[in-house]
């Protein structure tokens, strides 16, 4: 199923192998979309939505927005995580959860900021 230009439910899929969970927050797919179209480029969703056991078993916050549904870990092809982060650092200055991590940028669409 297409959830947007650029998107499809498959992508946010649990990895686990072993459930259904496919949940993907239609807030989450317009920030995705806006990268999407910012850079050009294709986004690798590498962790979408995640059951409570995959979630425990990558090591998972318990109250992660992965199992909402409501969080990506993701790459943009051929742009390096820095210049993701800085963008979506400065995009969002007052909302989302934002992580930076070496190789991957997790966004969620929580109410109020957090910056990790």
């Amino acid at each position: 199923m297409k959830l947007s230009a650029n998107f499809y439910r498959f992508e946010f899929e649990c990895k686990c192998g072993k459930c259904d969970y496919d949940t993907v927050d239609k807030e989450l797919i317009d920030v995705l979309q806006h990268l999407r179209e910012h850079f050009g480029r294709s986004i690798n969703i590498n962790s979408g939505n995640r059951c409570p056991e995959y979630n425990k078993s990558v090591g998972g916050a318990d109250a992660s927005y992965h199992i909402r549904g409501r969080a990506a870990d993701i790459d943009v092809k051929d742009v390096t995580p820095q210049e993701v982060q800085h963008y979506v650092l400065s995009k969002y200055k007052d909302k989302y959860g934002i992580g930076c991590y070496n190789s991957f940028t997790h966004i969620d669409t929580r109410s109020r900021k957090a910056r990790w």
